[in-house]
């Protein structure tokens, strides 16, 4: 198996690529679709715990939950918590992943998003919010489906510019 050489992530680059994500997930759709958008910041912390675990740690995971928690006016620590079970769950997995290439990867960080979203519901309900409808776990499918260009999109822009004074 040929083995993808990567430019090693700047720290600005996987910053601003979040704060990108953070943007996307607040973006206002219409209510009738709203519940198919992807978790993007979700997606990027999978992405990045995969591929760069050493960039990223629980602590920007718990952070960007918060600063989720606090745009969405939700519970507060309920994505943070959700963030990190699936940080933790892609480090455990992301040896594996590696291993596959992103169509191959999309159905686990699916189960991965799935099992965040089950976080996510349980927190909700605990503290005496009615369930949600089945929809809200289409997200976790539209994230999956989310992951392959996604993926492919930051892998080509890690790859290493061609170095125009080699033979």
């Amino acid at each position: 198996m040929e083995q993808d050489m990567y430019v090693p992530a700047s720290s600005w680059f996987i910053a601003i690529s979040l704060v990108v994500a953070l943007i996307l997930n607040f973006l206002q759709l219409p209510e009738r679709i709203a519940f198919l958008r992807p978790d993007f910041v979700a997606l990027l912390i999978a992405y990045w715990s995969i591929n760069h675990p050493e960039r990223m740690s629980m602590s920007v995971a718990f952070g960007m939950g918060l600063m989720m928690d606090v745009g969405n006016v939700s519970i507060l620590g309920q994505h943070a918590l959700a963030y990190c079970v699936a940080m933790y769950l892609t480090i455990v997995f992301g040896r594996r992943l590696r291993l596959f290439s992103a169509l191959q990867q999309a159905p686990q960080i699916g189960l991965v998003l799935f099992i965040m979203q089950v976080v996510i519901v349980l927190i909700a309900v605990s503290t005496g919010a009615s369930l949600v409808d089945w929809q809200f776990f289409l997200a976790a499918v539209s994230g999956s489906i989310v992951w392959v260009p996604m993926s492919l999109l930051l892998t080509l822009l890690l790859q290493p510019k061609p170095d125009p004074d080699a033979l």
